[in-house]
């Protein structure tokens, strides 16, 4: 096995406009502040007032109940695909050590599938437009993140069964 690069590679530039929408989330490495057992999680990207990227996380934990998560992404490179994001409350963002990167691995020339990881390499989710990614195209995408360090050993694979979590579903939580 070769030795990864010290740091991930990210694609030369992310278009926001064409980034924002509804994502699928086809696989992760487990996040401490995640359900491992949660299913239909999405994520949509919306451009905030501010000019920042409003962050919209749903999905039904192991419970069955519906669950959301609202943050702000604020790209930090000029290729706009590092981003830091946040999840606390307006008020504290200020403060440092809040943020988490984001980094946009790789992308499909039609948006229809990104990987994103973190730079010291314990995060990362592989995402699609569409609920289903076929198993080819998933394989591919995670070879990419093997080939730049990521253990996969702990992947998380949620279902999807291409329900999005609704605003009316939360509200009735």
């Amino acid at each position: 096995m070769t030795t990864p690069p010290h740091t991930i590679a990210t694609v030369p530039r992310l278009d926001l406009d064409r980034y924002l929408g509804t994502w699928f989330e086809i696989c992760r490495l487990p996040l401490k502040w995640e359900d491992a057992k949660a299913r239909d999680i999405t994520a949509t990207y919306s451009l905030d007032t501010n000019g920042a990227i409003r962050v919209d996380n749903r999905c039904i934990d192991e419970d069955g109940k519906p669950d959301q998560a609202i943050g702000q992404a604020v790209p930090t490179d000029a290729g706009k695909a590092r981003l830091k994001v946040s999840f606390l409350p307006q008020y504290l963002r200020w403060l440092p050590f809040t943020k988490g990167d984001y980094w946009v691995m790789r992308i499909a020339a039609d948006y229809s599938v990104a990987l994103v990881g973190t730079p010291d390499r314990t995060n990362l989710w592989l995402l699609s437009r569409t609920p289903q990614l076929p198993g080819d195209v998933r394989d591919d995408y995670l070879s990419s993140a093997s080939a730049q360090g990521f253990d996969l050993t702990a992947l998380i694979t949620p279902l999807q069964s291409g329900n999005i979590v609704s605003d009316n579903l939360l509200a009735q939580a």
